[in-house]
């Protein structure tokens, strides 16, 4: 893929996944969900303005010769934290990509420093890219003070969670052992091949953001149990997993759950799915 197809997909992909409806925890274009000061429309605010962040990734990775690259790494990670800013700026100081801007950054580098190569090679790039990441990050953690703590910093000192640091240093194992193979075999429209995406997602990962908004790790086992009832009611297809799918909405909304984590990865499987040509619109 060229630099400008790369970046497309990634906008793509942040775009097509405010659009799917109805997920749970989630925004979208019907619900807020448990998210009263977000929005679809701010979802897409933010996505434009990121455009810059991932050319400058793409330009990073086709530019880059080392041979060391958690070299290149080094180099997106600042360009990373301007793109926050700017993403706060465009949201009016509110938290909608983040995650995705640290994860499909990455991403983007890596493909295209890649050029052209199979998706297993751009995850051995990736795990190239964050060798140490988690030792590195996570180093000095008990001695720092509470309040300087992140909400991952204190998950993994509480739970021994490693959150989205663990799963980018080891190339992303539930996007690829689960949820882009679930995507490569599904059928139907986009939305509800998404949906069951999510889900899957959801059945097979440790969701941050779930745990910090329960306050305990004890929800990822009853978020697993939910993901799996809507499987057995049939999935996005059925009439009786999308009145599940429904029910379960109401009850993030009411709890005040949030599934970001899962929103994240879910971008990334569709940021895979467009650059191996299996969405599309």
């Amino acid at each position: 893929m060229s630099q400008e197809a790369i970046v497309s997909a990634a906008l793509r992909a942040l775009l097509y996944e405010v659009t799917v409806n109805p997920k749970p925890g989630l925004v979208d274009p019907v619900s807020n969900g448990p998210h009263p000061d977000m929005n679809a429309f701010m979802f897409i605010d933010s996505a434009v303005s990121l455009r810059a962040y991932f050319e400058e990734c793409a330009r990073l990775g086709t530019a880059f010769t080392g041979h060391d690259l958690t070299a290149l790494f080094a180099q997106i990670r600042p360009v990373g934290v301007q793109a926050e800013k700017t993403m706060f700026q465009a949201t009016r100081n509110t938290n909608t990509h983040k995650g995705a801007i640290f994860s499909l950054g990455i991403l983007v580098t890596a493909a295209a420093y890649q050029g052209d190569g199979t998706t297993n090679e751009l995850m051995q790039i990736v795990r190239q890219m964050l060798t140490g990441l988690t030792k590195n990050d996570f180093v000095g953690l008990p001695d720092k003070p509470e309040a300087e703590l992140t909400a991952g910093e204190r998950q993994f000192l509480k739970y021994g969670i490693k959150g989205i640091r663990g799963e980018s240093e080891a190339g992303y194992p539930t996007v690829m052992t689960y949820a882009l193979p679930e995507l490569r075999q599904s059928v139907g429209t986009i939305n509800q091949r998404l949906l069951d995406v999510l889900l899957t997602i959801v059945r097979h990962s440790v969701d941050t953001n779930l745990v910090k908004r329960a306050k305990s790790d004890s929800i990822i086992d009853w978020a697993h149990d939910q993901a799996d009832r809507y499987f057995e009611w049939g999935g996005s297809k059925t009439a009786e997993g999308m009145t599940f799918l429904h029910e379960l909405n109401a009850t993030f909304t009411e709890r005040h759950l949030s599934l970001g984590g899962s929103a994240d990865l879910l971008i990334l499987t569709i940021f895979l799915g467009i650059r191996e040509g299996i969405l599309i619109s």
